[in-house]
This record gives structure tokens, sequence and C-alpha cells, in this order.
């Protein structure tokens, strides 16, 4: 049931909360919306209770012992391996990936094609499987560099694969920043720099900080390109040139030997928590920091 109200001259129109009658084509829709988000939340919900199930019953204190051994198959190592490798990771993409995006938004002429080709290549190297990734870091770090498989190869692969998730993440962050905002920087007599650190940068964050969590998810998730570059040694890393084994390494290790089922399942509830404690800090930091 439709009224018409009319303001300044200007005819809307206001519906009835949940009334469709004469109006299939905006029912249908909103059956489809509804179900798709019903399907969304029940895949996830099926997936993690099923991680829950087949895991939780499978973890013992055993299976946070320092030292790794065949008959305690300790996550330990691996855990303190994929929290280094994640903090050194983001360090090195971080920086770059800000910076670029501040060059392409802020100083890049626009029309520039040298931006245009940036932007290409970053869509494109975004759309690149983490094993081809895994194989470059093989040849480049491992064979040609000489460094053989360790975190520092692994961490840098893993740092070249997030770069244009962040570069792309933040652009976007930086254009949703008005132009009001740099406008009224210099008429208060603000440089281009301090226009940017100060100004645009901070209101930017809470964008910047989503490509950071969506980055730390891919880095504590993969797989391939870490079997390449960082090995699979069982043991804490005790550089960043010695080898080691994340979290998602050591559950696929588990797997395929097919011996110890059921302390890869208990290793895929331990990974689960992670991602979900990361992702929590990450996300209030970005509420604490969009709230200042």
């Amino acid at each position: 049931m439709t009224k018409k109200k009319r303001r300044g001259g200007t005819a809307t129109s206001v519906h009835k909360s949940g009334s469709y009658k004469g109006q299939p084509l905006s029912l249908f829709l909103r059956i489809i919306v509804n179900l798709s988000a019903l399907i969304t939340v029940g895949v996830l919900v099926a997936v993690v209770g099923y991680i829950l199930i087949k895991g939780v019953p499978n973890l013992t204190a055993d299976m946070f012992a320092w030292k790794f051994s065949t008959e305690n198959q300790s996550m330990m190592p691996a855990i303190i391996n994929t929290l280094t490798i994640t903090a050194v990771s983001l360090l090195i993409a971080v920086p770059f990936g800000i910076g670029s995006a501040i060059y392409l938004v802020e100083y890049a002429k626009r029309g520039n094609k040298l931006v245009k080709v940036i932007r290409v290549t970053t869509e494109t190297l975004s759309g690149i499987p983490s094993i081809v990734y895994g194989l470059f870091g093989y040849l480049m770090f491992v064979v040609a560099l000489k460094w053989s498989y360790s975190l520092m190869a692994g961490t840098l692969t893993l740092a070249i694969m997030i770069l244009p998730l962040i570069m792309r993440t933040t652009e976007e962050a930086l254009k949703a920043v008005p132009d009001s905002y740099r406008e009224g920087s210099f008429g208060l007599g603000a440089g281009k720099l301090r226009t940017v650190f100060r100004i645009v940068l901070p209101s930017a964050v809470p964008g910047i900080l989503s490509g950071v969590i969506l980055g730390i998810g891919r880095i504590v998730g993969e797989t391939a390109a870490l079997i390449y570059t960082a090995g699979t040694m069982t043991g804490v890393a005790e550089s960043l040139f010695s080898s080691g084994r994340t979290l998602s390494v050591h559950m696929y290790a588990l797997l395929s030997e097919g011996l110890y089922t059921n302390q890869a399942y208990a290793t895929a509830v331990v990974l689960l928590v992670v991602v979900i404690i990361i992702n929590a800090v990450s996300s209030l930091i970005a509420k604490k920091v969009a709230k200042k």
C-alpha cells in the first residue's frame, strides 16, 4: 500500500513496512536476498561447527608442548612460526603498500599512463594463484639467492603476495576521503606532505586496516607458497634464515601423512581461533582509530 507524500514540491513514495501487494518483483528480490544471506550464514555455521566437533575432542595438552615429536604432534612450534611470519610479512608489505597507494592517489597526475599500468598490474597480481608465488619464491629466494628453505624466503614471498591487496584497499580508502578535507588543510596553509599524513591518512585508517586484516587472513591460511619456501621443519625456527612450518602447513603435513587425522582437526580448531583473535584485535583497533 503506497502513500504519496510531498515535501518542498517533490513527490516521494512511502511504503508500509512488509507490504508488497502489487509488487511481486520486490517480494521476489527480498526472498532471494534473505535466502542468500541464510545460505551464507548456514554454510559458515556448518563449516565452523564441523571443525569444532571433529577437533575439540582431540585437543590435548601434549599438542602444546614446546618440542614436536611423533608422540605429541605438538603445534606450538608452528604457532610461533606463524606469528613470526605474519609479523615480519606485515612489516614489509604494509609500508610499501601504503606508500604506493599514497603516490597513486595523492601525487600521481590523473590520467597518467604509468598509473594505469600499475593498477592493471596490481589487479593481475591479485588474481595469481598462491602456488605460482611459491614457485617464484623458490626460484628467487631459495635457489638464486641460496637462502635455502627459510622463514625469510617464505616471509618475502607472502609479502609480495599480499602487497597488491593492501595497495588496492589503501588506494580505495584514500579515494573515499572527501576532497574538502584536503582543500581545508591547504586553505589553512598546510603543505602537501602534512596534509597527507595529518589529515588524509588518519581519515583512511579504518579502510586501510580492513585491507591489513584481509592480508593477515591470507598469510595465516597460506600453505602452497610456504611449502616451497619456508619448508616443513617441525621445530621453532632459530632465526629468519632457518626453516619452519606454520599452522596451515603443519595441518597439511599431518593430513598428507594419513596417520594423524584427528590431530589435524585439532590443529584446524587452533588455526580458527588464532584467525578469530587476530581479526577481533584488528577490528577493535580500527574502531578505536575511527572514533578518534
